[in-house]
């Protein structure tokens, strides 16, 4: 099992941006979607999650409003839309997946994600 965040990059502050998780070895359609974010000098911190079944988003209170997490069954990939981005978004993201969103078991390498002037 693989997965891929790729997509990060250097943006304004306001700006926008998709990242995207694409997976092998597994079907993200029967597997919830996380996404996580690492800042210099901080813990992980959950960003939101897709669920396998249902496709229910839950999103962590610092992006509720401004980021969407969709899925491209076909592609089979997960995306991550973060609009009317802060300099506290700045961090490594990494996408994760798992039969609940509250267990991950396969983990993908980090994009990073830089927003500053």
């Amino acid at each position: 099992v693989q997965l891929q965040a790729f997509g990060g990059g250097l943006v304004q502050p306001g700006g926008s941006l998709r990242l995207a998780c694409a997976a092998s070895g597994i079907t993200l359609d029967y597997y919830a979607t996380g996404w996580f974010r690492q800042a210099p000098g901080k813990e992980r911190e959950w960003v939101g999650c897709i669920s396998g079944s249902t496709g229910s988003t839950y999103y962590f209170d610092s992006v509720k409003g401004r980021g969407t997490i969709s899925r491209d069954n076909a592609k089979n990939t997960v995306y991550l839309q973060m609009n009317s981005l802060k300099p506290e978004d700045t961090a490594v993201y990494y996408c994760a997946a798992g039969e609940a969103c509250a267990g991950m078991e396969y983990w993908g390498k980090g994009t990073q994600v830089t927003v500053s002037s």
